[in-house]
């Protein structure tokens, strides 16, 4: 992939930010470290669906991974043989994926803006990252860097709901930082129509659901729990729960580990 930042690209000196530039957005600096260690990966057959559902395999092909944070998705696709060049627009966080995934082309970047060459990738990936982004400017973005025949993918880890202990927990979470007091499984149509609103002309795209898991250390989870970026703002307001949290853990799992539970969502939009 050559890579060459696109005329109207600012965001190469590193001023680039998301369309939710708020202190929520860029407070993963803070804690990229945390980040890396603690937040969930992804399973083995997300690749695979994402090769069937992409009508390739990802060995050889050009892959942007925007929102690339500490370079956990970026990680899995260089593995598996894709030539990845990463997009992320915090300073930390991108020097935390250098580290982590040495060897791997970093740009400092603004999903809606990406700092690319046109048609120069195969693929253009947000792993956990497409919701900072504005639809309307993302997807024409994807198509401008996308070569014929390339695919926009996105997906994203969601907490398994019907999991008793996975549920009470988000309902004890959204009731100290406010929201649903009640969550439930989120309709996969809403899902699908959400991630395009605003869009025109979306192409017909193909979506796969798949489920997963992995068993930690309370304190592990705890820390993947802090990682978000609502308790990242949050000072002591998030570490009151978060100790609150630790104790009813352990007496729930007085052996110290759970099993985090995700269902995550691939969907692979063709380039028009």
């Amino acid at each position: 992939m050559v890579v060459v930042p696109s005329p109207s690209d600012a965001a190469g000196s590193g001023a680039g930010v998301w369309s939710a530039g708020s202190s929520r957005a860029r407070s993963f600096d803070s804690a990229a470290a945390q980040y890396a260690d603690s937040r969930p990966s992804y399973p083995p057959a997300l690749l695979d669906a994402l090769e069937d559902l992409g009508g390739r395999p990802l060995a050889g092909a050009h892959v942007v991974d925007a929102g690339a944070g500490t370079g956990i998705a970026t990680a899995l696709l260089h593995r598996r043989g894709a030539h990845v060049v990463a997009v992320e627009p915090g300073e930390e966080m991108a020097r935390e994926l250098r580290r982590r995934v040495p060897g791997i082309p970093v740009l400092r970047g603004d999903g809606n803006a990406l700092p690319l060459a046109g048609a120069c990738a195969d693929m253009v990936t947000y792993a956990q990252a497409w919701h900072w982004t504005d639809p309307p400017r993302a997807v024409p973005e994807a198509w401008r860097v996308l070569r014929p025949g390339g695919v926009l993918a996105l997906w994203w880890n969601e907490d398994a709901l019907d999991i008793p202990w996975i549920a009470a927990q988000k309902g004890r979470i959204a009731r100290h930082f406010g929201g649903d007091p009640s969550p439930r499984p989120r309709a996969e149509a809403g899902q699908l129509r959400r991630a395009f609103q605003g869009v025109e002309n979306v192409p017909p795209y193909a979506h796969r659901r798949l489920r997963w898991s992995r068993t930690m250390t309370v304190d592990q989870h705890l820390a993947n729990v802090g990682s978000h970026s609502i308790f990242l703002v949050s000072g002591e307001h998030a570490k009151a729960f978060l100790a609150e949290e630790r104790a009813r853990l352990l007496s729930l799992f007085p052996e110290g580990r759970v099993e985090e539970v995700y269902d995550v969502l691939l969907i692979v939009v063709p380039r028009p």
